[in-house]
């Protein structure tokens, strides 16, 4: 993708945050399991990631994981590792 080209990068902020909400949901309203709703979320941050990098902005934060994820089933648990292992 050549964002680049796109967009003006004089006018891009140094910091972009993003609040990670509603993947579950977004799966339900298809009438799919929630965890393709957080692989699709996988995806798009992914996305965000790398089109970050490419126009250089300096800082980007996500916020993936509330309190309240806490108390969801293991199979539906955001992975943190490449075992796949719950978070406890």
């Amino acid at each position: 993708m050549q964002l680049r080209k796109k967009i003006d990068i004089n006018k891009l902020p140094s910091h972009v945050a993003i609040i990670m909400d509603g993947n579950g949901r977004w799966a339900r309203q298809r009438g799919l399991d929630r965890i393709f709703g957080h692989q699709q979320g996988v995806n798009a941050v992914r996305e965000v990631i790398e089109a970050a990098a490419e126009l250089e902005i300096g800082f980007l934060t996500l916020y993936a994981f509330s309190n309240e994820n806490w108390g969801r089933p293991d199979e539906e648990s955001i992975r943190f590792n490449g075992n796949n292992d719950p978070v406890s």
